[in-house]
């Protein structure tokens, strides 16, 4: 039996349950773990709360973490509820998901890896976790780290980054394979921007402690 973690963006969370529902019918143990970076900023404007970034992770106060945790919970019961009754959704912070707090961000974590027992204990009882990515203390994590994270943690085969980019472009077009030392390189170089960049650090941290990491219909490897 394969494990695998997916990690659904939050822009395409409802859309992809059936990508979710296809690995399970193939026979997979499946951990979703999901973002909601647009209903989060949604959120703060429709408050009228500031949405700030500091190098592509949003600062976090203690006003703004409400707003990120409710939200987040929100869309993790939502995408529990679309999955059906074999989901279970699992809040990060209520579990013991523990993240290594980053300076100048606010109330905002590095998330480590760890071999959660409530994790385990859904994929052993044949269901489908759904980790709402919120860290012990509450902090903020970024979604596509904690589910690097999980994936480590939980010595899944697979995590699978599923967004609405088709992968990893590379001098205009979408890679097949990419290496994990040559991502680091462009990183490092500045060649990507936006969303792509915690995913594809997320995805190079996987593959290189022995996950297979996809992006879409890009391979990372290690």
């Amino acid at each position: 039996m394969t494990r695998v973690v997916v990690k659904l963006g939050g822009r395409v969370a409802a859309e992809s349950v059936r990508h979710v529902l296809g690995r399970r019918e193939a026979g997979d143990e499946v951990v979703v773990v999901h973002g909601a970076g647009p209903q989060i900023s949604e959120e703060l404007e429709r408050r009228g709360l500031p949405v700030r970034f500091v190098a592509g992770r949003r600062f976090t106060d203690g006003v703004t973490l409400t707003v990120v945790r409710e939200s987040l919970v929100a869309v993790g019961a939502e995408l529990t509820r679309l999955l059906g009754p074999t989901a279970t959704q699992l809040v990060g912070d209520e579990i013991g998901l523990e993240a290594e707090p980053l300076p100048g961000l606010g109330l905002v974590g590095q998330p480590l890896a760890a071999r959660l027992p409530a994790v385990e204990s859904a994929l052993l009882a044949g269901l489908v976790p759904v980790v709402t990515p919120v860290a012990v203390g509450p902090l903020n994590v970024n979604a596509d780290e904690a589910a690097s994270a999980l994936a480590v943690g939980l010595d899944a085969d697979r995590i699978v980054f599923v967004s609405d980019v088709p992968g990893v472009l590379v001098e205009g077009a979408v890679a097949r394979a990419l290496h994990a030392d040559r991502a680091s390189e462009l990183l490092d170089r500045g060649v990507f921007e936006g969303g792509i960049v915690p995913k594809l650090l997320a995805a190079v941290r996987a593959a290189r402690l022995g996950v297979r990491a996809e992006i879409g219909a890009t391979e990372v490897l290690a």
